[in-house]
């Protein structure tokens, strides 16, 4: 098993560990204790809801978010269309899905902070887009991420839609583009019961917001948004609760967002402001004279009693609801008012609160309101009727926790040493302990602890009742003498015995991909989770508790009536089963339990490029990991093509530890071996069943985890390439890429330099030194000895510089031997036809004959990041361009330099070589030999 961590740049990680960063398994402190609880009644006293739509991660505007949402208690939700899985990678080599998943995490992380919840569609990150049409087109047109956007609106049924693009050129990529084009259609179409009707066939009504916004992307000019807003909202206002600013508290989470660089992104205190632009409304026109509002609300009754006047003529059908409503409205008051001197003495009103609640939902289910108005009442009511609950929660101070007991008999919730134990298989038995904590004033009668997981997981037992299988303890250790009764201080604990069954689903995304690398749109595996971030926690519990005995000395008259008028009433606590566990770094950490197949397997590598003439000793490894291992027979099995020959034919898997992984090598022999895409999978057989997919656990200190999940493949591509032998490389990595992996597979001799010794490395040993992708960006060392590489080319070696981000560091740090200028013009249309300059160069003619069939099938794009100018000393060698744009002639640049020869490419090599791609490995191999040239070349 996998934990994925990336490579990490140690001083964004550091960064963030050094200032004490909250666990991302623990709540926010802005969340617990008085100041949750603050917030809590906010979000109670307003049913104002807000969805704000983006493109990709990171797109998010953050400080209008978190004024939203902790500022004003809006219920906010961020909707972002793709997981950024096409994107580059900043910390590491993980692209494409595995990458989505690290980008979904480190969102939910960013979410936190600014308090809202998410969302997603099925269509996917691709790469970089210069036109909304393009992307529409890989997206297989509107539809697709329109039916998931209105899905998502009719479910969660925003008051107010707020994209943050504005559908046009000036969004610069076309993803956002595509975004704020798709909200917009989506503002009217989810009115619309003729727009996706199978939706409506589901159960969902149709909705439609009040108003729709657009950003106003400013940048740094924020003059040109003064000229034309509606509203101005400035997320530099401090917050006590929070001690800092919206826009500061947001970044605190987007800085969660690693593999975009966010790590070191910060802002001063003092004003900063959103701008948006009203498009498109179906209330009264609130603007004044300047055509400005004050909030995105404005025209509209976000008051709890407002909800009355939102059924118009059928509100005569609920009498009752009004004044009930404004009698919630006056409690909710009350409690914000006494949680201001201590936060137990909100109690009582928002005991009463749930009261006024539970009448206020009967009395609308039995009304005569018209189907769609009592859907909207009762959804409104039911989510008070939740934040309510945590309110209280907030302030009784109780607690509910469960945890998988250490199967070694430590005690109960001490975290294991082994985060393997985060998951289970069919048929594995454990236990579980749920504690429901008292830290109110008051004596709580506990009614039940439950147990809330699917059908068959209670082991040989019905679900334990408090009379019958509940245990009293107290963290004194002293004995709970009323039965059911819980003291101040104290806590009651029920053991839940397990045994996971047979049909348990894997616990895994609900999307997934195929061909990563060509699809554009995700399948969605399982319909019920189609936009969530990931499935919901397996094994929910919960606790049900009412108050049993007031001191009375602590409350005052209007605290005792209301406490004594709610006496009886349950309430309910909510938790999720966790796994205690210590990371690689020792630090305690919980994981809700998962649910994996016995046996994880995987072909290492994923992929393999090898050259025709090493086709006939071709080995694969299969990583076999055993979760479960039962000790029925099982092996191991490779499937290869037709006519081709593996042997052995089948390997025994020994019985092995939990969480052991084992390899097993096997040898292929193909038949007729010629250059193309050839496909291995691999399968292990026990006990009659087949297990054919590995799984991977991703995750990082400072985030949650995901088990990410790929069929057990090896996708082989034998490429017509020669070799030279003679060859020594140097690599120096730089964000993270795969290039040395596949260049060794070649047969390459490939050495990988560290970065810390380049101020002592001997680089005569090398023909050719490879910088990595984004070094310059990454790698304070490589700017550092620069010009040691540059002495090197001059004493006759080859330096290859890749493609790197900051263009504006690159430039000022005049880094090349001769003058240039490094732009952010790229190739993103990966067929885009691409001419050869310099023909004559030896780089086209060895080793190996480059022609134009060598630029087809390239993934994804053809390059990033070119040069736009250049001294006459470099030659540009290739030139391309997207549709419609101008020749772009610095994607592959070669200067002689003293002895020795200088390269700057852009082209996307490290997409291209990993994936295997014939033409882009020959070319790339043709570089590393560059200045190496026999003398007839």
């Amino acid at each position: 098993m996998l934990v994925i961590v990336g490579a990490l740049f140690s001083h964004a990680l550091t960064a963030l560990a050094e200032e004490k960063k909250p666990s991302p398994d623990q709540p926010l402190p802005q969340d617990t204790g008085a100041a949750g609880l603050r917030l809590a009644l906010k979000q109670l006293s307003t049913t104002a809801r807000l969805m704000h739509t983006t493109a990709h991660p990171d797109d998010e505007d953050g400080g209008m978010l978190t004024l939203e949402a902790r500022g004003l208690g809006t219920h906010t939700l961020l909707m972002t269309l793709t997981r950024g899985e096409g994107g580059q990678n900043k910390l590491g080599s993980s692209l494409f899905d595995s990458l989505g998943v690290l980008r979904t995490l480190e969102l939910l992380q960013s979410d936190r902070y600014y308090g809202v919840e998410q969302r997603f569609s099925h269509v996917a990150d691709f790469g970089f887009s210069k036109t909304a049409d393009e992307t529409l087109q890989k997206w297989g047109g509107h539809d697709p991420g329109l039916g998931d956007i209105v899905r998502v609106i009719r479910t969660f049924r925003p008051d107010v839609l707020v994209a943050r693009f504005t559908g046009t050129a000036r969004d610069g990529h076309g993803n956002h583009q595509a975004s704020a084009i798709l909200t917009k259609e989506a503002f009217r179409a989810a009115a619309d019961p003729s727009r996706f009707p199978e939706q409506i066939r589901e159960g969902l009504l149709p909705w439609q917001a009040k108003k729709l916004y657009m950003g106003r992307l400013c940048w740094d000019n924020t003059s040109e948004c003064e000229k034309d807003y509606t509203v101005k909202m400035n997320t530099g206002v401090k917050d006590p609760d929070l001690g800092m600013s919206y826009i500061q508290f947001a970044l605190e989470g987007l800085r969660h967002q690693l593999s975009q660089g966010a790590a070191q992104w910060r802002v001063e205190p003092g004003d900063r402001f959103s701008y948006y632009k009203l498009v498109d409304s179906v209330v009264p026109n609130t603007t004044d004279a300047a055509g400005h509002e004050e909030s995105f609300f404005d025209g509209m009754d976000t008051t709890l009693s407002g909800l009355a006047a939102k059924l118009g003529d059928e509100e005569k059908n609920v009498p009752s609801l009004k004044p009930g409503l404004e009698k919630l409205a006056s409690l909710v008051k009350q409690a914000t008012e006494r949680a201001q001197t201590d936060s137990s003495n909100a109690s009582a009103p928002l005991l009463a609160i749930q009261q006024r609640l539970s009448d206020l939902i009967a009395g609308v289910g039995k009304s005569k309101l018209s189907p769609p108005s009592k859907n909207a009442v009762l959804q409104a009511l039911r989510e008070k009727q939740a934040q309510a609950e945590t309110a209280l929660n907030l302030a009784m101070n109780v607690s509910l926790e469960a945890s998988v007991d250490p199967p070694d008999g430590r005690e109960k919730g001490a975290p294991t040493q082994d985060n393997a134990l985060t998951v289970v298989s069919a048929g594995q038995k454990l236990s579980v302990t749920v504690k429901f904590r008292n830290g109110s004033n008051y004596n709580l009668w506990l009614d039940r602890i439950s147990f809330d997981g699917p059908d068959g997981w209670l082991q040989g037992q019905d679900r334990p009742s408090l009379t019958k299988d509940l245990t009293t303890e107290t963290a004194a250790d002293k004995e709970v003498t009323d039965q059911g009764v819980i003291k101040p201080g104290h806590y009651a604990a029920v053991k839940f015995n397990l045994r996971v069954p047979e049909d348990t689903p894997w616990t895994r995304p609900a999307w997934h991909r195929v061909e990563p690398e060509t699809e554009s749109l995700n399948t969605v595996d399982d319909e019920q989770y189609a936009t969530l971030p990931f499935p919901p926690p397996l094994l929910p519990v919960h606790a049900a508790y009412r108050v049993e005995k007031p001191k009375d000395k602590s409350l005052d008259l209007f605290g005792a009536v209301l406490l004594w008028s709610a006496l009886g009433r349950v309430t309910e606590i909510r938790s999720t089963v966790v796994v205690p566990y210590l990371d690689e770094q020792k630090n305690e950490r919980k994981s809700p339990l998962a649910v994996a197949p016995s046996f994880s397997l995987a072909l290492e590598p994923s992929t393999q490029a090898i050259p025709v003439e090493d086709g006939n000793k071709i080995k694969v490894k299969v990583g076999v990991s055993y979760n479960f291992p039962t000790p029925d027979r099982s092996v191991v099995r490779l499937q290869v093509p037709q006519g081709w020959h593996v042997d052995p034919a089948e390997i025994q898997v020994p019985y092995g530890l939990r969480g052991e992984k084992k390899d097993f090598e096997f040898r292929v022999v193909p038949s007729g071996l010629r250059e193309g895409r050839y496909l291995l999978s691999a399968s292990v057989y026990e006990g009659g069943k087949r297990y054919t997919d590995g799984y991977s656990l991703i995750t990082r200190e400072d985030l949650g985890a995901s088990y990410y999940y790929q069929p057990a493949i090896q996708k082989l591509s034998v490429v017509d390439v020669k070799v030279p032998r003679d060859l020594k490389i140097g690599y120096i990595m730089g964000a993270g890429d795969e290039i040395p992996t596949a260049l060794r597979q070649l047969g390459v001799d490939l050495e990988v330099i560290a970065p810390d010794t380049l101020s002592k490395a001997d680089f005569s040993r090398f023909s050719t030194v490879v910088l990595g992708i984004r070094a310059y960006d990454t790698q304070k060392e490589v700017v550092a000895n620069n010009q040691r590489l540059l002495d090197y080319v001059s004493n006759s070696g080859t330096l290859i510089v890749q493609y790197n981000a900051g263009a504006g560091d690159f430039n000022s740090g005049k880094f090349t031997p001769f003058s240039t200028h490094l732009s952010r013009a790229r190739v993103s249309v990966e067929e885009a036809p691409v001419e050869i300059l310099a023909p004559q160069d030896s780089i086209f003619h060895f080793p190996n004959e480059i022609t134009q069939k060598d630029f087809d099938g390239w993934i994804q794009e053809r390059g990033l990041y070119f040069m736009d100018q250049w001294d006459d000393k470099f030659t540009p060698l290739l030139t391309c361009n997207d549709p419609g744009e101008s020749p772009q002639k610095g994607g592959l640049l070669r200067a002689k330099y003293g002895k020795g020869t200088y390269i700057y490419t852009g082209y996307a090599f490290f997409r291209q070589l990993p994936a295997g791609v014939p033409g882009a490995v020959r070319l790339f191999v043709n570089l590393l030999a560059a200045g190496h040239e026999p003398a007839t070349h």
